[in-house]
């Protein structure tokens, strides 16, 4: 007897479930309960949002929509692997799949794939700021969204040009900045320190506490008749006739017409049940929340050469960076968190030993090519796949929600290269 055929009976059968409720998966069941589907979000979590959508740097950034592999990486990260404190670190180990990663990785650090890839992340980052924007002036205030700008800023003149080139190829997909100097950076924001040799300010860029923007998708969600499911979790799939039938989870057999896999980092496990290729490893980040600044920044800012997002927030302040690829390990590593104040202090007035009040962590799922998986496969004709965001997920995330549900109600994109983030790819 199968472990399914040991499962309590099943729930009448729905027309979507979605697994993941983070910002994907909460954003494309806002939007498929919208149309009158009946959906069932499910998540391991005992809280949805809690995984990676919930201690993020809080940003919509559409001047930010660039993959991770880029030109001139190589060397980079070669250097980076013996440095356990750089903005991005590879945890050496004996692995096959990681190997894979790594090929792949290198193969797509070239400018033509960069600009196809900027080119589509940022459609999906500005369709996402405009509905955030609808869903802030529908009820104000309710997930900490403003639209105060984002600056970069920077110590060296290498980082300066890093950061005027990046503002010269997202204005070529309509997303504007300004290159500035020292004085006018500090104009912007007068808590940057000494030393600031300038950067680029994009004035139209918002953010927002992400968990509350998952809160507020839900709410929608389930106002619009969508059911939610914790601590649920997927231990296998029924299958047939070229479909998925259902689930087999810890909450019982969950059948549906239309499964959407939104679940992160994990969608690589449960991809594999499923005989896909799905290589999403985990890139750990960590975000500090400290006490408010003796000058408080006003607005988000990055510090480039430390790849540290600073973000003000009422009462407190959010210090976010590094990637480190991990697979699935959630350990703290406490010298790569030291990193982060120590780089924040060149910058800020961030005390040496500052108040703590949150050390957070998570698993931003990342694709060799820098891209999400996004459509259907060929292998199942009703699963569709919607994860792999990398850094961008709250900032594409309800662009997602929103080609997630055109795609099962049948609708192509005209603006969107399907085939750029096609789960077969791999």
């Amino acid at each position: 007897m199968s472990l399914a055929d040991k499962m309590l009976p099943a729930i009448p059968v729905a027309d979507v479930i979605v697994i993941g409720g983070g910002v994907i998966g909460m954003s494309a069941a806002r939007e498929l309960a919208k149309t009158g589907a009946r959906v069932v979000v499910v998540d391991r979590e005992l809280k949805m949002g809690h995984g990676c959508s919930y201690g993020n740097a809080g940003w919509i950034t559409p001047c930010f929509s660039m993959p991770l592999p880029q030109p001139g990486m190589f060397w980079k990260s070669i250097l980076w692997l013996l440095d356990p404190e750089s903005p991005l670190y590879i945890k050496p180990r004996a692995s096959f799949e990681l190997l894979g990663w790594l090929v792949n990785f290198t193969r797509h650090m070239n400018q033509t794939h960069l600009e196809r890839s900027a080119n589509l992340l940022v459609e999906l980052s500005k369709r996402s700021l405009e509905i955030y924007a609808s869903l802030d002036e529908a009820k104000p205030g309710s997930f900490g969204f403003s639209k105060s700008g984002l600056l970069m800023v920077s110590r060296t003149k290498a980082g300066v040009k890093a950061a005027v080139d990046e503002m010269e190829l997202v204005a070529r997909f309509g997303v504007p900045g300004r290159a500035v100097s020292e004085a006018q950076a500090r104009e912007i924001e007068p808590a940057l320190l000494a030393g600031v040799l300038g950067g680029v300010y994009f004035p139209e860029e918002a953010h927002a506490e992400p968990l509350a923007v998952v809160d507020r998708l839900r709410e929608d969600a389930v106002s619009s008749g969508a059911a939610m499911l914790n601590g649920c979790d997927v231990l296998d799939f029924i299958e047939g006739e070229g479909k998925i039938q259902a689930l087999v989870t810890t909450r019982g057999i969950l059948r549906a017409k239309e499964f959407v896999l939104a679940a992160g980092t994990f969608s690589n496990g449960l991809s594999r049940k499923l005989g896909i290729r799905a290589p999403i490893l985990g890139g750990k980040g960590y975000a500090l929340i400290v006490d408010p600044l003796e000058r408080q920044p006003k607005v988000p800012m990055m510090l480039v050469e430390k790849k540290i997002a600073v973000t003000p927030r009422d009462g407190s302040l959010r210090l976010a960076g590094t990637m480190e690829i991990v697979g699935t390990d959630l350990s703290i590593t406490h010298r790569r968190v030291a990193a982060i104040v120590r780089g924040s202090r060149e910058f800020l007035p961030v005390p040496e030993k500052p108040t703590v009040r949150e050390i957070w962590r998570g698993l931003r799922p990342c694709t060799p090519d820098g891209l999400p998986m996004i459509g259907r496969t060929k292998r199942y004709s009703n699963l569709v796949y919607a994860c792999g965001h990398q850094m961008l997920g709250l900032q594409s995330g309800s662009g997602t929600g929103q080609w997630v549900a055109g795609i099962i109600a049948g609708r192509s994109d005209p603006i969107l290269d399907a085939a750029l983030v096609s789960p077969d790819r791999f």
